[in-house]
């Protein structure tokens, strides 16, 4: 008698992602090369799909509670970039493969709703993208950031956003409806506007004024957006006439608000970054030695930076209701995600 063929099952599950602390096992036992489900794309990264089992991530020290970051790791290599110290969990290096290996949560934006239904839901202000861009260019595939702000428009949470992405643009709707609802705040990074700056040390990133354009977009979608000039690196971007370029441009583009924040190096970020100079500036590497004994620079320094900034925003009438963002001190306790310390 003739077998027929196994009918194909009812519902077609699709492929079984690793969890995130499955990942994280295997690379700690295998080494990130074996990762071979990662998908390489045109842009040379990896991109590793895996599942979550939160989205919501609490965190203490910060103007806010809970932090939401549907992407691990950032195209944008940015060299000073502070989220390069969490890939020790993952034991990942904080170099090439922060940049090179992203990982995507398939299932955030579920879970977010999820989370965001239970009761005790207070609807807290949020902040997406502390960690790791949420507009780098493979949202434009995925969508999980869009799907991730209709969820907090069906939960009425309010939300800040950084980003260095100009493909925020395409959400104006959603934010503009986030600020009915809610409350939405966009803080576009914007530290130099000075190209020989961005191309050394934002490798992967749009290009300022194009970012200057997307805060332009938004402001006239109606939506609070401003500019995080962070951070300020110490002989890239403190010259005077570059800051004055950067302050200028804010404000002819508009901006609500601005902010600024010296430049700050810890684990494994320092270590990337002290690197990157010695291979591409190694004249700098003795003086940042001696300015960054710790993770700050000396309070001397950062006290005549932010005198000047001060300065240039009075020259340029840039809204002085924005707060300008404090310097962190040596002293200070280590906060669980740290960049920007502002005001939503």
């Amino acid at each position: 008698m003739e077998l027929l063929p196994l009918a194909p099952p009812l519902f077609d599950l699709g492929p079984v992602r690793p969890t995130t602390r499955a990942i994280a096992l295997q690379v700690r036992e295998r080494g990130a090369v074996s990762l071979d489900q990662a998908q390489r794309r045109a842009d040379d990264a990896r991109y590793q799909e895996i599942t979550c089992r939160s989205a919501l991530n609490p965190v203490q020290g910060m103007p806010f509670n809970w932090t939401l970051n549907p992407y691990r790791g950032c195209t944008h290599g940015c060299h000073y970039c502070f989220a390069r110290r969490y890939q020790n969990q993952f034991e990942l290096g904080p170099g090439d493969e922060f940049s090179s290996l992203i990982f995507v949560k398939m299932n955030f934006p579920e879970v977010l709703r999820g989370e965001i239904d239970k009761p005790s839901w207070t609807r807290e202000t949020v902040a997406l993208g502390t960690a790791t861009d949420p507009y780098q260019p493979i949202e434009g595939h995925y969508k999980l950031t869009r799907r991730t702000l209709e969820v907090l428009i069906a939960g009425r949470t309010p939300v800040g956003i950084v980003t260095k992405g100009p493909m925020i643009v395409r959400d104006a709707d959603l934010l503009a409806e986030l600020s009915r609802v809610a409350r939405c705040t966009v803080c576009m990074s914007v530290p130099t506007v000075d190209e020989e700056a961005w191309r050394a040390l934002e490798p992967g990133t749009a290009h300022p004024l194009q970012r200057l354009r997307a805060v332009r977009t938004l402001r006239n979608a109606g939506i609070n957006a401003g500019v995080l000039m962070a951070p300020i690196v110490p002989g890239f971007t403190t010259q005077t006439s570059k800051l004055e370029a950067t302050i200028k441009a804010v404000a002819e583009h508009g901006a609500a608000f601005m902010g600024a924040n010296v430049l700050y190096l810890k684990g494994g970020t320092k270590d990337h970054f002290m690197g990157f100079l010695a291979h591409a500036y190694p004249q700098m590497v003795e003086s940042y030695q001696r300015l960054y004994p710790g993770a700050y620079a000396s309070q001397e320094y950062a006290s005549t930076v932010r005198a000047l900034i001060d300065m240039l925003q009075e020259r340029h009438a840039v809204n002085r209701k924005a707060r300008r963002v404090a310097v962190s001190e040596p002293n200070e306790p280590p906060h669980e995600e740290e960049q920007t310390e502002f005001s939503w």
